[in-house]
């Protein structure tokens, strides 16, 4: 068995995405018959090219019964109605519809109707593309997310437009949010995680020098190990919106939390003035330095020496 196949699940990733095309339904006769002169032609034609490269329903059926093996799951983008069908047959765990077919409608409301999940990207297309997109699918199935995408490889960072993640979270409130990337290095998909991308889709490699133009807008496999690290570490991160004092803070608040101190001396029955009072580390722990204004005009039961922790035996309220 190939090392490459059980690397996306030895560096932590969840799922093993392939592409699948019956090239005679995706591209027409002249598209398949053109000249593919490119330093990463692997035949004369596109057609003797891509048909190099394209994995037959048997490998698809030997790399998804290694994947079952291994532990993680197995899919593919369909990249032709008939691949669609294909795959489904298959029985994967979910569609992922490339960004050459999200704006393929008739595409869109086959793969819906066969009822299993949909992971939808984004590239090339616009914003009133993508309502179209999210109109024609949820009615049909109610199960899908966008994907934050743009189609250039590599991608350069002033194009990846991670803000359009924020857009499509405010449009689409009721779908999960991801972020397929084409950049290089791993700094800019973990920063899609902390911006609230709850899928992330990345291109892997063995080697970047490999011939093909998507092997340098990919990651090896030590890249995507950190990666996955990276995420699951700012999974965490993203925590709570909720903003108080954490138990973990308690150490740090004893030792260095503040309180209202005395500045002078205060006699016993003297009523509080703002002018009275100052902000230290103190010992004993007294009112927080936030009460200082609700101290004022309140009234000293006893007397406190200058530079004494102001506490709740030490003073009274006044009654107004």
């Amino acid at each position: 068995r190939s090392k490459m196949r059980s690397e996306p699940r030895d560096c932590g990733a969840d799922c093993a995405k392939f592409q699948k095309s019956e090239l005679e339904y995706k591209f027409n006769k002249k598209a398949l018959e053109r000249p593919y002169t490119s330093k990463h032609s692997w035949g004369k034609t596109y057609g003797e090219h891509k048909r190099h490269l394209e994995f037959s329903h048997d490998q698809y059926r030997e790399l998804k019964k290694y994947a079952e093996e291994v532990g993680i799951f197995f899919t593919a983008s369909g990249m032709d109605e008939m691949a669609v069908e294909f795959l489904h047959e298959l029985d994967v765990p979910f569609f992922k519809v490339g960004s050459g077919d999200t704006n393929n409608f008739p595409y869109l409301e086959k793969t819906a109707k066969k009822g299993r999940p949909m992971v939808i990207s984004s590239g090339m297309q616009s914003m009133n593309t993508m309502h179209q997109v999210y109109q024609i699918v949820k009615p049909i199935n109610p199960n899908f997310c966008f994907l934050q995408c743009t189609s250039a490889y590599p991608l350069q960072p002033e194009d990846v437009n991670l803000r359009v993640i924020s857009a499509y979270q405010s449009a689409f409130p009721d779908i999960p949010i991801g972020y397929s990337g084409h950049e290089t290095g791993i700094a800019i998909s973990v920063a899609a995680v902390a911006l609230g991308a709850k899928v992330v889709e990345r291109h892997v490699t063995l080697d970047k020098t490999w011939k093909g133009s998507d092997h340098q807008a990919s990651l090896e496999p030590k890249e995507l190990a950190e990666l996955v690290k990276a995420i699951r570490t700012v999974e965490k991160a993203m925590g709570s919106p909720i903003k108080q004092l954490l138990p973990c803070e308690m150490a740090c608040n004893e030792k260095l939390g503040k309180s209202v101190v005395a500045k002078v001396t205060i006699p016993e029955g003297t009523v509080l003035t703002l002018d009275m009072l100052t902000v230290k580390v103190g010992e004993p722990k007294g009112f927080a330095p936030e009460t200082i204004f609700d101290l004022v005009g309140q009234k000293a039961k006893t007397t406190i020496e200058e530079d004494e922790t102001i506490t709740e035996q030490a003073v009274k309220k006044v009654k107004c």
